[in-house]
């Protein structure tokens, strides 16, 4: 009877390890459902960690509603349409109040504040999901409320970064704060040291194996000057700053842009050259100016881009960094 028993335990335990219960089949909506493809810096409870993180996915069927736990803040983009912005919803959010016609649709997620713990999926009785196929290309876009979006109509989803990257059909992040410095001084948070973790706060590590970005873009510098960073001190934190990105991302095209208020411009040249001189030809400086024009291209004159501004940034970046990763 013991060896029974035995051999039965042993069968029920092979089973549970082969079919977990926390296990997700492919095409069931939950949040492990591969299917799903999470952009950005995702923690294990599936929340996103900066700003510009997104969910991706196919589905068939006609209708789509998202599992929340409390409430949220987020903007929903259905087949490539323009973002609808859902706020304070929580529990089962329906996405599609009209159905959708019979077919395979996308979807795209992005939350803004609020409690951004993503529940799954709820779709059609035989329905699934699909995998997006998204790019295999992937920019991260390093900075501080600039590079967030602060102040244009839709933060992180009109930002110059995510314009960019939608237009160039690839994933794309946006690794930024508002208020954020490349040296942590004098109550400044340091992008220098903070980029290097999960979220925007804490000091939980990044795992750099998750993704390899094709291209980091960076524009830090505006702040650094309110909080005393002198010149040398700036060039050699952007310095180390490209050196340790590199080390993360051995094969990424880097980009230094120069502050739209021109900020530490001969530091960030010299840094960039610090780079180009031990050989790593694989750095580029951006020239800003002229760019973008007082009380025109700003929501607050000449600090915090508008929507239209963020795209005049996102028409520039483009033939810059197209080639740099393989595109046209």
């Amino acid at each position: 009877m013991k060896k029974i028993l035995a051999v039965i335990l042993a069968a029920v335990t092979l089973t549970a390890a082969a079919h977990p219960a926390t296990a997700a089949s492919p095409g069931n909506g939950s949040p492990a459902d591969p299917n799903i493809t999470y952009v950005g810096r995702w923690d294990g409870a599936h929340v996103p960690q900066w700003t510009g993180g997104y969910l991706v996915t196919k589905f068939t069927g006609t209708t789509v509603k998202l599992k929340q736990r409390n409430a949220v803040n987020m903007y929903v983009s259905i087949d490539g349409r323009p973002d609808v912005f859902y706020a304070g919803v929580s529990g089962t959010v329906d996405l599609t109040p009209a159905p959708l016609a019979a077919g395979t649709h996308t979807l795209r997620v992005n939350y803004r504040s609020g409690d951004c713990v993503f529940q799954g999926l709820l779709l059609d009785p035989g329905a699934r999901t699909v995998d997006a196929g998204t790019s295999t290309r992937l920019v991260e876009f390093v900075g501080d409320s600039i590079t967030a979006g602060s102040l244009s109509s839709k933060l992180a989803v009109t930002a110059y970064g995510w314009v960019l990257g939608e237009r160039l059909g690839v994933r794309h992040t946006q690794i930024a704060r508002a208020g954020y410095c490349l040296v942590a001084q004098s109550g400044c948070v340091g992008q220098s040291g903070q980029f290097f973790n999960l979220g925007s706060t804490g000091t939980t590590p990044w795992d750099f194996t998750r993704y390899q970005a094709s291209a980091v873009v960076i524009n830090l510098g505006t702040n650094d000057i309110g909080h005393g960073v002198t010149g040398p001190a700036f060039q050699s934190a952007y310095t180390n700053f490209l050196r340790g990105i590199r080390a993360k991302y051995p094969n990424a095209a880097l980009f230094a842009m120069e502050t739209f208020k021109r900020r530490y411009v001969a530091e960030t040249k010299a840094a960039v050259a610090a780079l180009n001189g031990s050989g790593d030809a694989n750095v580029s400086y951006i020239s800003t100016e002229g760019w973008l024009t007082d009380n025109v291209d700003y929501a607050d004159g000449n600090g915090h881009p508008n929507d239209a501004g963020h795209v005049k940034v996102a028409n520039r970046l483009a033939p810059i960094v197209a080639p740099k990763i393989g595109l046209s």
